[in-house]
Parts: C-alpha cells; sequence; structure tokens
C-alpha cells in the first residue's frame, strides 16, 4: 500500500506489554513552530482521552524546537523529514508511521486544542458511524469569543472558505452536522480512506490540500461532520502569515489544480463559467492591491501544472463512486454568498 509516495508495509505492530494498543495518532508538523509547537504539545498531553500517541513531523526547522520539544516530551515520536517537505507530504510521513491506529488526528503547532477536543472527536465518530471524518470548532487563539471558523466550504466556482471565521462564538452552530469538509489544521480521518486515496497530495505542499483531500473522500462516497464540542484556539497562519506572499501564491495555484482535478466533468463544464470569473476577479483584485505579479504567478505555475493535473484527474474520476447531484448537495452556490460578498 502506498501513502503519499512513500509505500507502507501494513503489518500489526503488538502493542506494549500492560497497555491498550492506542486507536488514535495526532499528527503535528512542525517548521519553526518555536513556543507555539511546546504549547501544543502541553495541550495536547493534557488530552483526557488516554489511547493515542503523538507523531511530530518536523520540516528540518532551524529555530532549536525540535530539540527542546524532544527533550520535553520524551513520550511524542518524532520524525525528521530532513528538509522543509511542506505540510502534505509531513502528514503522509506521519500517517505512513502510525499503522496501527484506526484513526490520523491532524494538529497544526498553532492549534491548542482544549483537553476534551480528542475524547469528543471519538465520541462522535461511535456516534455516527455514517461520518468518516470530522471537523472541530476554532476559536481566534487571541479572543476567544471570536470564531477561527467551524468547517471548510467549498463553492461551485471553486472557491474555498472557512465558515464564521472572524464572527462571533455565537454564530458557531451547536449541533453535530454534516459538512463538505474540515480544516486539517483540527481533524480526524480514519486512516483507511486517507490510505484508500492515496493521503494528501504532496505537489499542493501546503494550502488548499486539506480541500483537494476532503473532495477525493467525498467523491469515494465518505462523509464529513462538524464537532461542535471538539473546540481548539487556533492562531491561524502564525508561521506563514496571513494573506503573505506565500500563502497567496500556494492558496490560489492549488485553488485551480482542485477544481480541475476533482470537479465531476458534468458541474466542471456547468460551473466553468463561474470558475472563470472567481480567476478574473482574482486577478483584478490583487493587481489592484499591488500584487499584480504575485497572482499572475500562482495562476501560472498552475496553468503549467495543469497537464499532471489532469492525468490526475483521469484516475481519481474513474474510481469516482457518486453522483454529482450528490456532490452538488454539499456545496454551496450563488454569487450572494459570504464570499461573494466579501469582492
Amino acid at each position: 500500500m502506498k501513502i503519499g509516495g512513500y509505500r507502507v508495509e501494513e503489518v500489526p505492530s503488538p502493542a506494549p506489554d500492560g497497555r491498550p494498543e492506542p486507536t488514535v495518532a495526532v499528527l503535528i508538523v512542525n517548521y519553526n513552530g518555536g513556543e507555539m509547537l511546546l504549547k501544543c504539545l502541553s495541550h495536547v498531553r493534557r488530552q483526557t482521552c488516554t489511547s493515542f500517541r503523538v507523531i511530530v513531523v518536523d520540516n528540518a526547522s532551524s529555530d532549536g524546537s525540535l530539540e527542546v520539544a524532544e527533550r520535553a516530551f520524551p513520550e511524542v515520536t518524532f520524525i525528521r523529514a530532513g528538509y522543509n517537505s511542506g505540510f502534505a507530504v509531513g502528514n503522509n510521513l506521519g500517517i505512513a508511521a502510525a499503522q496501527e491506529c484506526e484513526w490520523i488526528a491532524c494538529l497544526n503547532p498553532d492549534a491548542f486544542p482544549e483537553p476534551l477536543w480528542l475524547e469528543n472527536l471519538l465520541k462522535a465518530s461511535v456516534q455516527y458511524p455514517q461520518f468518516k471524518f470530522f471537523g472541530s470548532l476554532l476559536l481566534a487563539a487571541e479572543d476567544p469569543t471570536i470564531l477561527d471558523g467551524t468547517e471548510d466550504i467549498y463553492h461551485v466556482s471553486g472557491a474555498a472558505w472557512r465558515k464564521n471565521f472572524r464572527e462571533p462564538r455565537s454564530k458557531a452552530g451547536h449541533e453535530l452536522i454534516e459538512i463538505f469538509g474540515p480544516c486539517a489544521a483540527a481533524s480526524l480521518y480514519r486512516r483507511d480512506i486517507l490510505m484508500e486515496v492515496n493521503g494528501f497530495d504532496e505537489r499542493f505542499f501546503c494550502y488548499f490540500e486539506d480541500v483537494d483531500l476532503a473532495f477525493r473522500l467525498r467523491l469515494q462516497g465518505h462523509r464529513c461532520a462538524y464537532v461542535p464540542d471538539a473546540i481548539v484556539h487556533h492562531m491561524g497562519s502564525a508561521i506563514t502569515g496571513y494573506q503573505s506572499d506565500f500563502t497567496v501564491y500556494h492558496g490560489h495555484r492549488n485553488l485551480e489544480w482542485t477544481f480541475f482535478k476533482n470537479m465531476p466533468s458534468l458541474l466542471l463544464w456547468i460551473y466553468l463559467p463561474q470558475h472563470l470569473l472567481l480567476v478574473l476577479a482574482s486577478l483584478v483584485a490583487y493587481s489592484l492591491r499591488g500584487r499584480c505579479k504575485l497572482i499572475f504567478r500562482a495562476k501560472r505555475d498552475a496553468l503549467l501544472g495543469l497537464p499532471t493535473v489532469l492525468k490526475q484527474r483521469a484516475q481519481v474520476q474513474q474510481t469516482r463512486k457518486v453522483s454529482p447531484a450528490a456532490l452538488l448537495a454539499v456545496m454551496t452556490r450563488g454569487v450572494f454568498t459570504s464570499y461573494g460578498r466579501r469582492w
């Protein structure tokens, strides 16, 4: 079996004497996380759930955060990637190393879970077995009265955004509901379904890789739920920078690859005009902000990568198990959405 670019030999590993075998692995991909990584691991250590292991994949950090964390958290498994492999490769390395676990919980180093976070996610997985992956309630780390988001919304045009971002906490729903996909800053997946779709797309490096993963899982018929009592305090783009050149470039390049790889043909042709309008609006908006070269470079590189994406598309669409109508039911439509109002 493969996960990402890595072949995994699925052999059961015995649990240590007298201890239950962990059912979930918490994966943290670190790149110069500094004090945030230590704070994140401290919050993970305080989880009420006891049957889990923690894996930190370090992308050649130069700030000393790995060495400090290794001394402070001897119970954690640390994997050195050897270079800055990105969020996608880092998570695939962790998934490959967690072959004894049934569940994979992704957690960013700038995300600080409350003690019941993991327990409540696992409870939801037992109570609602029709769902195979789950999202958390994200609060702004600097102000818990403000939401960082409740789910990833996917619009038929190819745009995606976090619902309730920067809105009052009172806007968050209190019921478990079906969503398109989770923000991978704090999420839970059955490991077998990740193996089924070959994990995160490593060409993405980071940004939009969780949306792409949710899309491919959706195409296989796997459903996702939002768990409102799985609460995490999230700083958000604390390492890469909110709306930094790095963030904008990867987000807008990967947006194109997600749309053209995953959208079923019928929906692709129906909503292609809206997608082209989105591209035009992005080019104009960022150019007016003095970032013309950046946004055009992102779209140019997306176009240059399309031949490979179309090869991936052939395989993704060949194995699709849901109808376009079923997929459309969990997408957002219309120009007067919150995304449209932002423009």
